[in-house]
């Protein structure tokens, strides 16, 4: 039965090690083969939060820079993102898996390098998590403030919205991933509208702007890259749907065309919201532009109150379906990790009726709820601790990507289709990620350095441990790669069908 992948250097192929169909699957008790395409892109699309996203992010790139910097930085972001993109999509034309790009890195480097990509890839999805809960507490509790009956936030009521919709997200999962994929689609589908509309409204009533002056070449070569890794930043999570690839109905097909059309979906919202907020910000009060929420007090500064409740309600919907996809794509690494007895077994279990990795949920939902608890309750701002934990899952999405780029050739090598292309395609995009890791280490901006510094060395921690096991007890990570397989099963429904 094929389980994993653990010829490190020894030039076995995946289909001389493994038979061609297995008995079961080394990822039963999933939901394998049902949901169609709409709600697998669903997930990437939800993970990514264009729509929250595109009412936070392009305001501190424009707030850094000029209006034409910050097209120029969301345009580069989305080569970059398409350039990786084009990096995993032959994996996942190969294999399903439920681990994500970790359980493809196990295929082409073996677990010393697929274990410290996993640690990435919980950090990144973790903390995105935290980012998307406090932002639907901070933004539901903002209306308040959009309608006039408070003048702040009060966070005794940010912390019960966030225990409450961290409730109703554990429900969603354990119900069954048809449920929550469902509701993450129509969530979002809200949102994206929602946000479109309103910044279509701001390009229509601030069309008067000088766009010569709002859009003059004035670009710092030191700020754009810094600029451009905000803007990569609002990109990571569009790769989730693979974690989805054993319960997609087709996922060689659906998987690689959601990795490649969410980049390009994202990146048009990214650039119309950049556009319209650069006019709107221009003549914009001081006050506004020093806001905590940029877009909603030029809103109320224009008297649009209802308007500025719409966009406090988009936004929380976006940043609710965000954190449901995250975690969505978290808990099935952590199922992975357990199917392969690398955190407690107990992980890798299914509930019994609705076939869904329950336990795993419960205990990633309680320390994703604590961590945005803990924040508020240890003086922090919410607005803060938004951008601090995007800023963390961004070092997490970015340090998985880097070997993951590097990973597909090597295993498109090792099934004996190797690629030129792909060589010097992933080469490049890990060199340009690495650029930018680098220039998020150095940014001196908010807590970026110390972040930094804890990715770092968290990455240290876990990558000695596991060469420490590899070397002393290297039967400990014989079970890493796990991976779906096509079984008898799968094979006799589909010639009765026929």
């Amino acid at each position: 039965m094929p389980t994993s992948s653990t010829a490190e250097s020894t030039g076995e192929s995946l289909t001389s090690t493994y038979p061609l169909v297995a008995d079961e699957s080394p990822v039963r008790g999933l939901t394998r083969r049902q949901l169609p395409f709409i709600p697998v892109f669903a997930q990437s699309v939800a993970a990514i939060a264009p729509a929250g996203t595109s009412a936070v992010t392009p305001l501190f790139v424009i707030a850094a820079m000029s209006g034409a910097g910050g097209v120029i930085s969301f345009a580069v972001a989305m080569v970059v993102v398409m350039m990786i993109s084009a990096c995993v999509r032959p994996m996942a034309q190969r294999l399903a898996v439920v681990g994500g790009l970790y359980s493809y890195v196990a295929q082409g480097f073996g677990p010393r390098v697929a274990l410290p990509t996993a640690w990435s890839a919980v950090v990144g999805y973790g903390s995105v998590s935290m980012a998307g809960l406090l932002a639907v507490g901070l933004y539901l509790n903002h209306i308040a403030v959009s309608i006039g009956v408070s003048t702040s936030v009060w966070l005794p009521i940010v912390c019960v919205i966030i225990v409450v919709a961290a409730l109703v997200m554990t429900v969603l999962m354990v119900r069954g991933i048809k449920v929550s994929a469902t509701a993450t689609l129509a969530i979002e589908v809200v949102a994206v509208v929602i946000l479109v509309g309103l910044m279509v409204w701001l390009g229509i009533t601030h069309h008067s702007a000088d766009w010569s002056k709002v859009f003059a070449p004035q670009v710092d070569v030191g700020s754009m890259g810094l600029m451009i890794v905000v803007a990569v930043s609002a990109f990571v999570g569009f790769e989730s749907a693979t974690t989805l690839s054993a319960e997609a109905r087709r996922p060689f097909r659906s998987v690689p065309r959601t990795l490649r059309w969410t980049p390009i979906a994202a990146g048009v919202i990214y650039l119309l919201a950049v556009t319209t907020q650069s006019l709107a910000m221009f003549d914009a009060p001081a006050g506004v532009r020093e806001s905590s929420t940029p877009l909603a007090a030029l809103f109320l500064s224009d008297g649009t109150r209802v308007t500025a409740v719409i966009l406090d309600i988009g936004i929380a919907t976006s940043f609710f379906a965000c954190a449901l996809a995250s975690v969505n794509a978290l808990v099935r690494v952590l199922f992975t990790l357990g199917r392969e007895r690398v955190v407690p077994e107990a992980f890798g279990r299914t509930h019994r009726r609705f076939h869904t990795p329950a336990l795993a949920t419960v205990w990633a939902m309680a320390i994703v709820t604590l961590g945005p608890l803990v924040f508020l309750w240890c003086g922090g701002n919410p607005q803060d601790g938004i951008r601090d934990f995007l800023t963390l899952s961004a070092l997490g999405y970015m340090g998985s990507y880097l070997t993951a780029c590097l990973a597909s050739p090597v295993l498109l090598g090792r099934i004996g289709e190797p690629s030129r292309r792909i060589m010097m395609l992933g080469v490049i995009t890990a060199v340009i990620l690495g650029v930018l890791l680098v220039t998020a280490f150095g940014t001196g901006i908010g807590h970026g350095r110390v972040l930094g510094v804890v990715y770092v060395a968290s990455m240290v921690v876990v990558t000695a441990l596991v060469l420490f096991v590899a070397r002393r007890s290297p039967r400990l990570l014989a079970g890493v790669g796990v991976f779906d397989a096509t079984t008898s099963a799968d094979i006799l429904t589909t010639a009765t069908l026929r």
